[in-house]
């Protein structure tokens, strides 16, 4: 490996934090046009082998900490104050060089690995490119050796060098993204929310994995994330941002214990009164969705007398009520998703029976078919991904009404305002015009939740529809669809990996594994007392908050 170049003298900075891996101070930064500072007098270290978590509200800034240290910010953004990665600044050097200190000096695992990967190469040539990139003088032969040994490491196995992304799980993608972040054994590993789309089971896996790793390495391991359980299983230490700046810092368990800042109280609260949630009552009513032995097998080829089938759904049967909210969880690749698909219309059925209302959601077809599937709507993990990002909400939140030519324009847009004000968007007047961009992950996905109402569905789907909000906004959205619920009367799916959520949310939850359901019942029963082995699997996973 080529040398780097030579440390700058050590500044303040580095003398109070002996000489920190990372080290902020009296950090402020500010994206173009935006009239505040994102970053307000940040004050933040880590040293060799430290394990930092770092957590606070949506919009407080963690995700800018990463981009600041790499310098991975827009053409115009304002910097002022220490900044030191490995001795130097990153703002003062090269495209070269700052391109090489990126690699040599710290690896970052993004949150959702296949937006950062290339679809068109193989994960080996994933890896290969890296190491091309910094060692372009070593042999293309030791180059695929040390690749096929990352892949090793980090539990792919080198045969799969010659497969693609789209191939691979998401625990398979985040290992790549972790191989491809220690590749050139940075003594900094920035992990930014990298559990988010996972498992609770494979999210445990891939953490263990990165933590091990770094201990290896004697690298740092700064992660960054909003799930407080989840970083103090795996951080001695935890910093709470808030407005830009540290408001507090202590090791993880004082933190989550007896936590001095206003921000990491409501933070702690929000998540106890998560995990303290008992399963509520199921309403009395008669089933309005009832799924009687679905199933959904994806063809994978073989002679046509005897084809190989992907039972990615296998005999799956349950009845949901008006006012009830059904939990569904399970493992990574158990259906869930495919049964969401389903339920839309999205995914083919080989077998069973879907009744809605009393009607065969199967058997119908053209414009009575389309009305009767108004009554099924979906609410995505990713509101940023499924709203059009050059659309105002306003319009956005109209448009199904336009699209199923239900009323007038004027009469939709004054739909979506009244919508808005329904999901706590008040007065709507002030985010009818905003693009999803200018909201923040809660306000986001308030209006998903407003789009999938726009049309008076009687069954409402929600996947993994909190999975990427901080524990408080998670709390609010949480509350926000029990208060609509109640008062529009509505069935729920609710989709999740957290059986801890599903818990504290859902009149009854089931266990999927293999396209099958293995238990069933009160969520704080499964959660207590689990007796599938998937169910103790994902009980096991699943980070719990230490004891006040």
């Amino acid at each position: 490996m080529r040398p780097g170049p030579p440390l700058m003298p050590l500044s303040p900075v580095q003398n109070k934090t002996t000489a920190a891996i990372l080290a902020l101070e009296q950090f402020q930064l500010r994206y173009p046009g935006a009239d505040h500072w994102t970053l307000n007098g940040l004050d933040l270290s880590i040293k060799s082998g430290e394990h930092l978590a770092l957590v606070g509200p949506s919009g407080c800034g963690k995700s800018t900490v990463a981009r600041a240290a790499l310098q991975l910010l827009p053409a115009g953004t304002e910097c002022q104050g220490e900044l030191l990665l490995n001795g130097q600044d990153p703002r003062q050097l090269n495209r070269g060089d700052l391109r090489r200190l990126r690699g040599e000096s710290v690896g970052l695992v993004f949150q959702d690995p296949m937006t950062r990967l290339n679809p068109l190469m193989t994960v080996g040539h994933h890896l290969i490119d890296t190491l091309s990139a910094h060692q372009s003088h070593q042999p293309t032969a030791e180059q695929r050796e040390q690749a096929c040994a990352l892949l090793e490491t980090v539990g792919i196995g080198a045969d799969r060098f010659n497969a693609y992304p789209h191939e691979f799980s998401g625990g398979m993608r985040q290992r790549l993204a972790i191989a491809l972040a220690i590749a050139l054994k940075p003594p900094l590993v920035i992990a930014d929310e990298p559990t988010t789309s996972l498992d609770v089971a494979v999210a445990n896996q891939v953490m263990a994995e990165l933590r091990q790793l770094c201990d290896d390495l004697g690298s740092a391991l700064l992660l960054i994330s909003h799930d407080l359980a989840m970083a103090h299983r795996w951080c001695d230490r935890m910093a709470v941002l808030d407005g830009g700046r540290v408001v507090e810092e202590a090791s993880s368990t004082a933190v989550l214990t007896h936590p001095q800042s206003a921000i990491g109280q409501r933070l702690v609260a929000a998540a106890r009164e998560r995990e303290g949630s008992q399963s509520p009552e199921c309403p009395d009513a008669a089933p309005l969705l009832q799924v009687e032995e679905l199933r959904c097998w994806h063809n994978l080829g073989g002679a046509p007398w005897a084809p190989r089938w992907l039972k990615a759904v296998d005999g799956v049967s349950f009845a949901l009520k008006a006012g009830e909210s059904l939990g569904v969880v399970g493992g990574s690749g158990c259906g869930k998703s495919t049964l969401c698909r389903a339920l839309m219309g999205l995914n083919s059925i080989r077998g069973g029976q879907v009744w809605l209302d009393g009607a065969n959601l199967l058997g119908q077809r053209g414009a009575k078919e389309r009305k009767l599937r108004r009554s099924i709507q979906m609410v995505f993990q990713d509101p940023l991904a499924c709203l059009n990002p050059a659309m105002r909400v306003g319009d956005a939140i109209a448009d199904p009404l336009l699209i199923h030519g239900l009323c007038s324009p004027a009469a939709a847009r004054e739909r979506a305002r009244e919508l808005l004000e329904l999901v706590g968007l008040t007065p709507a007047e002030q985010f009818q015009n905003r693009l999803p961009r200018q909201l923040s992950g809660g306000q986001q996905q308030r209006v998903a939740i407003a789009r999938a109402l726009a049309l008076e569905p009687k069954v409402l789907i929600c996947d993994e529809s909190v999975s990427m909000l901080d524990a408080e906004i998670q709390a609010d959205v949480l509350t926000l669809l029990r208060s609509l619920q109640s008062r529009l009367g509505l069935a729920m799916v609710f989709i999740t990996h957290d059986l801890s959520v599903a818990s504290g949310f859902c009149h009854q939850v089931i266990v999927l594994d293999q396209g099958r359901i293995v238990e069933q019942g009160a969520g704080d029963q499964l959660l207590n007392q689990p007796q599938a082995a998937i169910t103790q699997k994902l009980v096991e996973a699943c980070p719990r908050l230490p004891a006040a």
